[in-house]
Formats: C-alpha cells, sequence, structure tokens
C-alpha cells in the first residue's frame, strides 16, 4: 500500500502540488510524511496536520495505508450571530 499526503489552501501553492503517495517503508511520522513530499522543504510553523482526519502533532506516527493532511491554520470566526 502507500501513505497519501494532501496539501490545502495556500500550502498546496506553495508547494506546487495536491498531494503525493508515499512508501510506507521510508516515513516514520508526519514530519517524515512532510519532508519525503516535499523534498526537504522547511514545513511553516503555523501548519496544521491531520492524519486519518485528526487533528495531530507533526511527531504523530503514520503507517501504511494512512493519509496525512497538511493545512494552514484556519482564521475568522462567527462573528456576530444573524438573527
Amino acid at each position: 500500500m502507500s501513505i497519501t499526503v494532501k496539501f490545502f489552501a495556500s500550502l498546496r501553492e506553495t508547494v506546487g502540488m495536491e498531494g503525493a503517495t508515499l512508501d510506507p517503508a521510508s516515513v516514520q511520522t508526519a514530519q517524515h510524511a512532510w519532508a519525503a513530499a516535499t523534498d526537504g522543504r522547511e514545513m511553516p510553523a503555523n501548519t496544521l496536520i491531520a492524519v486519518n482526519m485528526e487533528y495531530a502533532g507533526a511527531d504523530a506516527t503514520v503507517t501504511d495505508g494512512d493519509e496525512v493532511a497538511f493545512f494552514p491554520p484556519v482564521t475568522g470566526g462567527a462573528g456576530d450571530a444573524i438573527q
């Protein structure tokens, strides 16, 4: 199988791709997945990470069949409620 990496929003533009498929033998953590998919590019400090749709840290373990998603922080909010 493989590990699927996805990049969202401005990170997609920054790295120049939507995602990658990685050999699970070469990836142990989400940080390793970033490095392998981006040819060693440094991950921005405020990058959010999800492993299998659950928020995770850069040191989260990834295994065969996992999906690792990277996205910039989400801003905004509900603001004033519409009544």
